[in-house]
Parts: C-alpha cells; sequence; structure tokens
C-alpha cells in the first residue's frame, strides 16, 4: 500500500509510540549521532589557572582535614559535565592538598591514578608497602587496588594535580573500593626500591609482569627533565609536539598505565608549533616557562602549574616564548588497545 506522503511523518510517529512499550526506538532516528562522521565532543576546552585554584585548596584545608575527607580534592569538573566529575568524557582530574603532619587514610579501589607534583616538597605518597617522596614535576602513579596513603613530613602544604579513569571505570560497572584497617601501610621497601630494580633498563632475571602497569610507580622529575634535554640535543623538533616523551612501563615498553598514557614534552625558546588534533581528549599542566596554546577558537596564556583540557578532535598549537614544559595524559592507550586512535595534523 502506497502512504501519501503528507500522511508518512504522523504514521511514523504513531509507530514509534505503539513501539516504545516494547522498549524499541528506530535506528534509522539516532543513526547519525550514534556513528558520525567524526568525533562530535560533548568536552569543551577549559584553562584552570593555579592562582584561582591555590587559594580554594587552602581555604579547603581550613574547613576539612584530610583525615575526614579522606581526600581533601577539589574536583576539575569540565562545564560540558556539570555534575558528572570529569574533565573529559573518559577522565577525572582535581587538585589535591596535604597539610603539614597530615594522613590521608591509605585505601585501594579499581581506579588507576595518578599524580602529578604541582607545588611543595616533604609529602610522600605510599603504595604497596613503598614510599616516594613528592618533589615538583614528580609523576607518581596508584595502580589499580594497590593500597596507597599519602603523608607529610614537612612543614609547607603540599599539592597535586590527580589524574584518574573513574568515568573509564563507571562506564564498565567495575568500581571497588576498600578501606586498610590503620590509617597508613606498613613500610615494607625501601625509598626508592621499585626504580632500582625496574628503572635501569634492567629487571631482575626471575621477574615476570602480573599487570599491564609499571612496576615503577614513582618518575622523579629530575630524570624526566635530563631525558627532555638529551632528546632536544640529538634530535629534530617536532613541528606540533616539540619534544615530546611518553611514560613507559619498563617491563613492556608499553604505557605506564593500562586506561592512562602520560607524556612530558619540551617547547623550545621561540617553538611555534603546526595545528594538530587527535581522538583522545588531554589534560595539560604547565611544569616550566610559560606559552599559549590555541584550542579551537580558545587560546589559553599558561604558566607554571596552569592545568587546560583539549577535547577530542579539536585543532591545537602550542607555543613558547622561552623553553616551557608540559605533562599531559589523556586515554590514548585505550583508543590505541582498541585501534581507534588517530591524529591528523595541519
Amino acid at each position: 500500500m502506497t502512504v501519501p506522503a503528507e500522511n508518512i511523518a504522523r504514521l511514523r510517529q504513531l509507530f514509534y509510540q505503539r513501539i516504545a512499550p516494547r522498549h524499541l526506538k528506530p535506528l534509522w532516528e539516532v543513526l547519525h549521532s550514534l556513528v558520525p562522521p567524526q568525533p562530535q565532543p560533548k568536552c569543551v576546552p577549559v584553562l584552570w589557572k593555579y592562582s584561582d585554584l591555590r587559594g580554594p585548596l587552602l581555604e579547603a584545608g581550613d574547613l576539612i582535614s584530610a583525615r575526614e575527607a579522606t581526600r581533601r580534592v577539589l574536583i576539575l569538573e569540565n562545564p560540558a559535565f556539570a555534575g558528572e566529575s570529569k574533565i573529559t568524557n573518559s577522565l577525572y582530574a582535581g587538585v589535591q592538598l596535604l597539610k603539614p603532619g597530615e594522613v590521608a587514610p591509605a585505601h585501594r579501589h579499581t581506579q588507576s591514578a595518578l599524580r602529578f607534583v604541582l607545588e611543595g616538597r616533604g609529602a610522600f605518597t605510599a603504595v604497596d608497602g613503598e614510599r616516594a617522596y613528592m618533589e615538583p614535576g614528580d609523576l607518581i602513579l596508584t595502580p589499580s587496588w594497590t593500597f596507597h596513603d599519602h603523608g607529610s613530613e614537612t612543614t609547607e602544604p603540599v599539592m597535586w594535580l590527580d589524574g584518574l579513569d573513574i568515568p573509564i571505570v563507571q562506564l564498565l560497572d567495575t568500581g571497588f573500593c576498600e578501606d586498610l584497617s590503620q590509617d597508613q601501610q606498613q613500610v615494607a621497601r625501601p625509598v626508592g626500591d621499585a626504580l632500582a630494580r625496574y628503572g635501569a633498563n634492567m629487571l631482575p632475571v626471575d621477574y615476570q609482569p602480573q599487570t599491564l602497569t609499571s612496576p615503577v610507580f614513582s618518575y622523579p622529575y629530575a630524570r624526566t627533565r635530563e631525558a627532555l634535554e638529551r632528546l632536544a640535543k640529538g634530535s629534530p623538533v617536532d613541528a606540533c609536539h616539540g619534544f615530546k616523551m611518553r611514560f613507559i612501563n619498563p617491563a613492556t615498553g608499553g604505557h605506564a598505565l593500562p586506561t592512562i598514557a602520560t607524556f612530558m614534552q619540551l617547547l623550545p625558546k621561540g617553538f611555534r608549533g603546526s595545528a594538530c588534533r587527535s581522538t583522545d581528549a588531554t589534560v595539560f599542566a604547565g611544569v616550566e616557562g610559560s606559552g599559549r596554546s590555541r584550542v579551537g577558537n580558545e587560546t589559553f596564556e599558561w604558566g607554571p602549574r596552569d592545568i587546560f583540557v583539549v577535547p577530542s578532535w579539536v585543532p591545537c598549537t602550542h607555543e613558547a616564548d622561552q623553553d616551557a614544559v608540559l605533562f599531559s595524559y589523556s586515554d590514548r592507550v585505550v583508543q590505541e588497545q582498541l585501534g581507534l586512535w588517530q591524529e591528523s595534523r595541519g
């Protein structure tokens, strides 16, 4: 039976209404949004100046203790995900404060986490019985389902950027958490033990990886900075990224965490980068120097400790008037494992 064109829209709507109680919906009405010709990120570019973060974080320190809060953190929430505790569609970010003498109690969870130190020295993160003392620019990992606590043995506040794969774990409904019976775990190994065992291009002879996570959980900035300098002296500068390196699992050569890719890049003085876009929405934090990044139609002027986010498939260019260093993290490792990651230059 041929249906008059003027009636087809009404008949379709009546059909959709009839099938709705059976929990059915026509694919053809949503196909283009489900399978778009290119990424359509909901995430938007945002810049958080550290000067705007530090005051509220210190004020929070006067209102609630680290023990009471479990983790005294201010979430960096992308305005596109209001109420969802996301900085990108797949990642979480927050800034955490530990005051002198405080302890953030030991627990473990299935979410993987990174700590990138912004300010202060002398606090530590303990992971499965080993402590790593914090210096600005250090990257410290707390892998999935490892007990970890934070403590301060200094007279100054220590602040760091937290990055977690919370949205990924939520998507998969695989979130578990467990508190330790005591605030701080027992020290089982000396400081620097993991780095000595696994971080010198050698492995203990009988070592067999048990997970995809790096056995090294602390990456000191002094070593990272030296590696960048050596790369800059012996390699041509990348037109988009300057001199960029990724943190690795030394046992496998893969990314340091199975769900979060981590990077550090040096932008030499006078660098004017070419435009680049990639499918992994990326969180950046300034480490040294200053510069600017053009993210889509936004221009962000950044310096040390400032944090900004570049959404998926949005063109980005970096510039530096002096030698500058940026830390970043994204879900690139997940996309690579699934064969989804793409980059476009120019």
